[in-house]
């Protein structure tokens, strides 16, 4: 698996959450867009501190979310990641050799159908599942993949964490600080 055995990731928006990890074990970030002319000093700063980042090419301010944005980013800000729900994005990823995360929010029958045929036309590393708090819906699209799923979206709790990992998930993405150290430590 891509992330050792860091089984969470911690997602953020602004330098001083990312700020707060750089001196943690956590190697694997996720970073939930921003304005365009910060990325690259935030991507450098976690590069110094031997952070790997995945980016969420969707959320980022100042940029259209197209094949050219993609490869601005693969070529110029150099994450380790790209996330994004779009179909030329994960393709312009995989290209550029860069993991690709295609997410899919799961809000009925006919998203999950549509996501699980786009995933298998496009392939991606991982797939991120929204919400991640329905167990056997992580499994489902594992199953009918096989393509490694992430569990992302309202997971507020341990035991939510603990329930996703138990179905399969690879890893789940929080923004939610308490939860980014399971054994409570700062992770130093």
């Amino acid at each position: 698996m891509l992330f050792g055995s860091q089984r969470i990731l911690p997602a953020v928006r602004h330098m001083k959450e990312l700020e707060k990890l750089l001196l943690s074990s956590i190697e694997y970030i996720v970073l939930l867009g921003g304005r365009i002319g910060l990325l690259k000093p935030m991507l450098d700063l976690a590069h110094q501190h031997g952070k790997k980042v995945l980016l969420h090419a969707d959320l980022i301010d100042g940029l259209k979310n197209d094949e050219y944005a993609a490869e601005y980013l693969c070529q110029q800000i150099r994450p380790a990641g790209l996330i994004s729900t779009r179909t030329i994005v994960i393709q312009k990823t995989k290209q550029n050799g860069l993991v690709s995360i295609q997410r899919i929010f799961l809000i009925d029958s006919g998203a999950m159908d549509k996501s699980i045929e786009l995933a298998e036309k496009t392939k991606p590393d991982y797939i991120e599942v929204l919400p991640g708090i329905v167990p056997h819906l992580i499994a489902e699209v594992q199953e009918r993949t096989g393509i490694p799923v992430i569990a992302g979206g309202l997971i507020r709790t341990a035991r939510e964490v603990e329930e996703a990992l138990q179905a399969g998930a690879a890893a789940i993405t929080t923004s939610r600080r308490e939860l980014w150290f399971p054994d409570n430590r700062s992770g130093r």
